[in-house]
């Protein structure tokens, strides 16, 4: 699977786990006697957001992202494309923060709130990593993919060659004049 395309997933993923939370955290404080769980809730989902709005400003890879870039192995030979096991393999964590926290919700809605909030700030968080990669990908000439690894252990990726983009320069015409 392609990392940009992985990026991209994982913040569709990140934000609706972040809204089924939110629905469930709305669901089980509304049927308590006080308004206030729900007000709390509220107000971390928006320090969340501007959280992960801020983190996320800039067009660049985080620097985790850009030392798994550069961590990359070089190969000649495209990886097997397997996108279901990749995003298992690597998101099985938010599947899990996402149901025991929606199971959790009726004894105490917080819970799917704050968990929802950590969901909000990294979908926000990571939403230009994607065509930041692209970026490097377009400039270098190469396309990263996923390495078959372990769910537990660390990414890996590999470097395979791609089609580098080439642009005309300033002094050149874009086009031949016929004689």
């Amino acid at each position: 699977m392609l990392f940009r395309d992985f990026l991209r997933v994982a913040v569709m993923l990140f934000g609706a786990a972040a809204s089924a939370l939110a629905v469930v955290a709305i669901a089980a404080a509304s049927s308590q006697d006080t308004n206030t769980p729900l007000y709390v809730a509220v107000g971390w989902w928006v320090v969340a957001a501007l959280t992960g709005l801020w983190l996320g400003r800039r067009n660049v890879p985080t620097a985790q992202i850009g030392r798994l870039l550069s961590g990359a192995r070089a190969t000649n030979t495209l990886p097997e494309v397997e996108p279901g096991s990749v995003m298992f393999n690597r998101l099985w964590p938010l599947a899990v923060l996402t149901i025991l926290s929606g199971g959790v919700a009726w004894l105490v809605p917080q819970v799917p709130a704050v968990a929802a909030g950590y969901a909000i700030a990294v979908a926000l968080t990571w939403r230009k990593q994607s065509s930041a990669v692209a970026a490097i990908e377009e400039r270098d000439g190469v396309r990263f993919y996923f390495e078959r690894s372990s769910p537990f252990g660390e990414p890996k990726l590999l470097r395979t060659p791609g089609l580098r983009r080439v642009e005309p320069s300033e002094g050149f015409p874009s086009t031949v004049e016929p004689m």
